[in-house]
């Protein structure tokens, strides 16, 4: 999909639902020309369009540098590794430690900031569905629209129930948009998981196929994205046959693992849908849309093989201690990077020069960035997470079957590493190789945080690790203490903070 090139026409169309709720005196009359209002917006189809595209701008939690799936301490991308084995840093901000120790607390602002980033999404998004409705246009696209948003809003409400348990989200309209509503508590998880679901399932019957999207809305919300997301919530609730039976029909929509592990992740790989589920399409020159990966991670003496210019702040680094459990013959390293290439055409080996890890490049360049902001499409979500989600479902519920092991196998062919051999492991030991497998295969992509506390190895990694921070509550953030106080108790905080 294309986004906004100027990225406050986007935040205009989500001022309007704040000022949803207010009125002004008759007396005091002024044209407006740089705001919407209910009068001049939500006229006709291509409002609500520019209304729906304005609500992907949750997906790199607007406002915060480089956060939602983005590539800064703001994201939720990247303090999923930091918390768990797969990344340290080597810039002197304290709160990088404070990641990888646990060590969190209510005044550890970039664990608040995707609540206070997505709540109004959430609430605007309401309002967006509500104001719709009454708009003259097919009523199929009416209906398409309704049916993104909802998708979205459940993925923005997954993203805050993964890290912050259930959270008073806002469904109806005229509470949203009115500033004095009363609070609401928090509703229980199991209200949560329905919600969500509910969503997902309603965004389903409403949008196409990825392979039936036009190219041009690359990266606006697809069923296959919905079935993701299903995928992603039954895998948190432990609902093995409700994950099977969404990764069958997930099967059927055509996709495939691409033939090689370091293509899926370049510039030229765009649009590409054939083993990508979800992306962010980003542009170098776009105010918020871009990836900033690269800058995060890459060293200041890597010299790119083509001659391209990359911003190189070099801070990002896997642990050698992660590192050395791949199979050096493993392809997924070929962007995991122990050496590289420097000036005058010299290696340097990272590890002989006491670097504290590797460094995790994982996407390749824009050649037409000239900063920090590159425009390669940011990974979401992708078939092979897919594959490996099936594997692990069917493990618990039948054991280590056929189906289990090829599922594996299809993404360790991959990688060309040594396939396993039906009956080679017990259960538990099965298991325990899909660990590792989902950390090969989708390291610094997001989904290792919530894997790890799914199988209850989360804190003790902190633990083994030194820190005396970790608690057994720290699987969930603590919610801002501003919203606590606001409601004047009726929202609770989460238990040890």
């Amino acid at each position: 999909m294309k986004y906004p090139n100027n990225y406050r026409y986007a935040l205009l169309i989500i001022f309007l639902f704040s000022l949803a709720g207010f009125s002004c005196e008759k007396a005091l009359e002024e044209k407006t020309y740089d705001r919407y209002s209910s009068s001049t917006f939500f006229l006709n189809a291509e409002d609500v369009k520019a209304a729906v595209t304005g609500m992907y701008a949750g997906m790199l939690n607007a406002g915060f540098y480089g956060g939602g799936w983005g590539a800064a301490n703001e994201g939720w991308n990247a303090q999923s590794s930091f918390t768990t084995d797969e990344l340290v840093c080597s810039w002197g901000w304290d709160g990088w430690r404070k990641f990888n120790q646990l060590n969190f607390s209510e005044d550890f602002s970039q664990l608040l900031n995707h609540y206070n980033g997505l709540m109004p999404v959430i609430s605007e998004i309401a309002i967006d569905i509500d104001k719709i409705q009454s708009v003259q246009m097919d009523e199929t696209l009416k209906n398409r629209y309704i049916a993104e948003l909802k998708a979205l809003r459940a993925h923005y409400s997954w993203i805050l129930y993964n890290y912050y348990g259930p959270v008073p989200i806002r469904l109806d309209a005229k509470e949203a948009a009115n500033p004095t509503a009363p609070s609401i508590p928090r509703p229980d998880a199991a209200w949560m998981v329905t919600q969500i679901e509910k969503d997902y399932k309603e965004g389903l019957e409403g949008l196409p196929k990825a392979s039936e999207q036009a190219a041009s809305d690359y990266g606006r919300f697809t069923k296959d994205i919905c079935l993701m997301g299903l995928m992603k919530l039954y895998l948190h609730e432990k609902n093995w046959t409700a994950v099977i039976s969404t990764g069958r029909q997930l099967q059927t929509y055509g996709h495939n693992l691409q033939k090689n592990y370091k293509d899926i992740f370049t510039f030229a790989n765009k649009g590409n849908n054939q083993e990508i589920i979800l992306a962010i399409p980003c542009r170098f020159d776009a105010s918020v849309n871009n990836n900033l990966w690269l800058a995060m991670c890459m060293p200041g003496n890597y010299v790119d093989p083509e001659g391209l210019t990359i911003t190189q702040w070099g801070g990002y680094k896997m642990p050698w201690k992660a590192y050395d459990k791949f199979d050096q013959n493993d392809k997924r390293l070929s962007v995991l990077l122990a050496k590289w290439p420097t000036s005058g055409g010299a290696t340097f080996d990272a590890r002989a020069n006491n670097y504290i890890g590797a460094i995790p490049m994982k996407y390749g360049p824009d050649p037409g960035a000239i900063s920090e902001a590159q425009g390669t499409d940011i990974v979401v979500w992708r078939y092979a997470d897919v594959l490996l989600m099936m594997a692990e479902a069917i493990n618990e519920t039948q054991g280590p079957v056929q189906e289990a092991y090829d599922l594996v196998n299809a993404v360790r062919t991959r990688a060309g590493v040594v396939t396993y051999l039906p009956g080679q492991f017990t259960k538990d030991a099965f298991r325990k190789k899909l660990m590792d497998e989902r950390f090969f295969e989708l390291w610094c992509e997001g989904s290792r945080r919530e894997d790890m506390i799914r199988w209850g190895t989360f804190i003790q990694h902190a633990k083994d690790e030194g820190s005396i921070f970790a608690k057994p509550e720290f699987v969930l953030y603590p919610l801002p203490r501003k919203v606590i106080d606001e409601s004047k108790g009726v929202i609770k905080q989460n238990n040890g903070y």
